[in-house]
């Protein structure tokens, strides 16, 4: 189980230390979470959980009249997402926990999140302050994984670990995987007051690797991001020796022309703020 926790602790430092590789390994999502946003009028927007930025500077280049604010838990990746802001004067990247932020004439007609929202304790008390802050008729565009087995990137690669090391993420916790389950996210958005939900299924390549070494940096980027990550650290020489073998091998099976790429597969979420 991934918490707000280990995003304020290792995890987000993780995460701000390989900012451009996760950038890459997610970069299938934002042009589709992008597509859900176009045609509409968007004067204020909430990126939450916003990680390094990529998603609000995406967003912010094409609309240079939206106000934008990226709120992420994790200092350390505010600081990235503010340094590669600096040109964009329509972007204010801050600090806090989207379950509880707010504020003061700010309130969101667009709110967007890639891959941010699976994390929250109490998810229906989340979603529910968020649609409190916003505009009525304001939309929500989300990105989540679908199921662990689904995302090889994650599933096989956890499965070189040795089995008494690794416990399959509950769909139900606080986690990357924790928004898999369509019917459970559907009754969250439901019961915190969110109407005209809908999903749409994405696969995508999540590229771990590139370049002439692309297999070793797919091997180490595996080790620091990702399920596996965390496990590996407590393996013993040997069983690390093991781990990394098999890994390594079947990158090896998934580079092609220095491109390391696996399987990705993700709901796109779409609701709105209206009365029922």
């Amino acid at each position: 189980m991934t918490t707000k926790l280990d995003w304020e602790g290792r995890v987000g430092r993780s995460w701000a230390s390989q900012w451009e590789k996760t950038d890459r390994s997610f970069g299938g999502l934002t042009d589709a979470l992008l597509s859900k946003t176009r045609g509409t009028t968007a004067p204020r927007v909430l990126d939450i959980g916003c990680g390094a930025g990529e998603l609000s500077l995406a967003f912010a280049r094409g609309n240079s009249a939206a106000e934008i604010v990226g709120l992420d838990v994790s200092e350390e990746l505010i600081e990235v997402a503010r340094s590669r802001a600096l040109r964009l004067s329509n972007i204010d990247f801050v600090h806090g926990d989207a379950s509880q932020w707010s504020r003061e004439f700010f309130a969101p007609d667009l709110l967007m999140s890639r891959h941010g929202v699976m994390f929250f304790e109490d998810p229906v008390a989340a979603f529910s302050h968020l649609r409190s802050i916003s505009s009525r008729d304001a939309r929500l565009v989300f990105s989540c994984f679908r199921s662990f087995q689904e995302n090889s990137w994650a599933e096989r690669v956890a499965g070189f670990l040795p089995p008494d090391s690794f416990v399959e993420p509950d769909r139900f916790s606080p986690g990357p995987f924790a928004f898999s389950d369509q019917s459970h996210v559907h009754g969250i958005l439901s019961d915190a007051g969110w109407s005209e939900i809908n999903f749409e299924a994405i696969d995508y390549a999540f590229v771990a690797g590139v370049g002439e070494d692309a297999v070793q940096e797919a091997l180490d980027y595996f080790q620091v991001i990702g399920p596996a990550a965390r496990p590996a650290l407590g393996l013993s020489p040997d069983e690390k020796a093991k781990f990394l073998g098999k890994l390594a091998r079947y990158l090896q099976a998934h580079e092609d022309g220095g491109i390391v790429a696996l399987k990705a597969a993700a709901w796109i979420v779409t609701a709105r703020n209206r009365p029922r």
